[in-house]
């Protein structure tokens, strides 16, 4: 006979504190995302950093070998540059999430401090 699974009640997301350190800014995160792979590791995401990375080169390399040379650069390597366009995207969507997160739980952390007093 199967026990009953007893589910934890969920806990809220811990409240932002005056101690916890702010994500960083979304646009600090679009600017580093120039780079690769960057944009994500700024985000504490090294897997989809790596994932992305990944993705970038192999479709680079798989569409350079199925189009000719007479191909412009940007059409040689049109899957690397698709993927790179959308882990700029992709790390200033996550940033600009987190941040937002973390200024709504310190905004009501602060409104619960309030109510409080």
């Amino acid at each position: 006979m199967a026990k009953p699974q007893t589910t934890k009640p969920r806990s809220p997301p811990p409240a932002a504190t005056g101690e916890d350190k702010p994500p960083f800014h979304p646009y600090l995160v679009l600017a580093m995302s120039v780079f690769p792979g960057v944009g994500q590791i700024f985000n504490g995401d090294s897997k989809r950093a790596f994932m992305f990375a990944f993705s970038m080169l192999s479709l680079g390399w798989i569409t350079y070998h199925l189009t000719s040379p007479d191909h412009s650069f940007l059409g040689r390597y049109a899957g690397g540059v698709f993927v790179y366009a959308m882990s700029i995207l992709d790390a200033y969507k996550q940033a600009r999430l987190r941040w937002e997160l973390w200024h709504l739980r310190r905004r009501q952390a602060q409104a619960a401090r309030d109510s409080e007093s």
